[in-house]
């Protein structure tokens, strides 16, 4: 049992450490398509860069992703 458990952590690292040398599938002039307004997460962008502005607020003290400023939201 335990080179049975040796043997799937050898294949388990062997993959971590294989994984790391893979090449980017997207090419340099294929980013142009992923830049497409089509191609984003979210359908309504003001209503993302509200909840945005809400998750900065509530987060504020520990600034959240960047932004500075009060808790209270009121930049």
């Amino acid at each position: 049992m335990n080179r049975l458990v040796k043997i799937i952590g050898l294949i388990a690292l062997l993959t971590t450490v294989s994984a790391c040398g893979i090449q980017p599938w997207v090419k340099p002039y294929e980013r142009q398509n992923l830049a497409d307004p089509i191609m984003s997460f979210n359908r309504d962008p003001i209503a993302n860069n509200y909840m945005n502005h809400v998750y900065q607020a509530r987060e504020g003290s520990r600034g959240a992703e960047g932004g500075t400023g009060g808790g209270c939201g009121c930049n």
